[in-house]
């Protein structure tokens, strides 16, 4: 009985593992695959900020993806999402600044203040996109984060979703690509 119970259990464990290996490898592949497309709107999702105010390397990263792809033209608005991280900061407030000083007409950037997470991030652009009758997004994130992304966003029934990840990599990657495994069945069931 013992013995039938272990071997189970490593089966099931090795199937999850093969399962997490090629999802984990899907995520990736999807992740660094822009899909540049002209849109009316990209959406930053946040990160952090530094106790100074200034945005974190990885929400940089983000923001200057947008400033190179507005400078060529693939999008009219700039969606910044992001609450009030544990640093006090609005990241909203954060990226908009940042934004406005590479150059980004004011009028061109919409906040989202209540985007904490990227489910929310794609409720609250939803709703944006409803009132101003836009039609099409980017989402700008790491690579690693597009996948569920793109999933929370095509809950919200909307159809013309593309994507361009931060050019930034670092050893966090790791762990960020181990936690969007349950993260994006989590989004799936959702």
């Amino acid at each position: 009985m013992k013995k039938v119970f272990i071997k189970r259990f490593l089966i099931a464990a090795a199937v999850l593992f093969i399962w997490f290996i090629i999802h984990t490898t899907v995520v990736i592949i999807d992740g660094l695959n822009d899909e540049l497309k002209p849109v009316d709107a990209a959406v930053v999702l946040g990160n952090k900020v530094e106790t100074n105010g200034q945005p974190a390397d990885r929400l940089k990263a983000r923001l200057d993806k947008s400033v190179e792809l507005y400078a060529e033209n693939y999008f009219t608005y700039i969606i910044v999402s992001g609450g009030i991280g544990k640093e006090g900061f609005d990241e909203a407030e954060v990226m908009k600044a940042y934004l406005v000083d590479k150059g980004i007409p004011e009028g061109k950037i919409i906040e989202d203040n209540n985007g904490y997470n990227s489910y929310m991030t794609a409720q609250n652009t939803s709703k944006i996109m409803d009132e101003l009758k836009l039609d099409s997004v980017m989402i700008i994130t790491q690579y690693f984060h597009i996948s569920r992304t793109k999933l929370a966003f095509s809950k919200m029934d909307m159809k013309h979703v593309y994507s361009a990840h931060a050019k930034i990599f670092d050893f966090r990657d790791i762990y960020s690509l181990i936690r969007e495994f349950p993260a994006y069945y989590k989004y799936l069931l959702k």
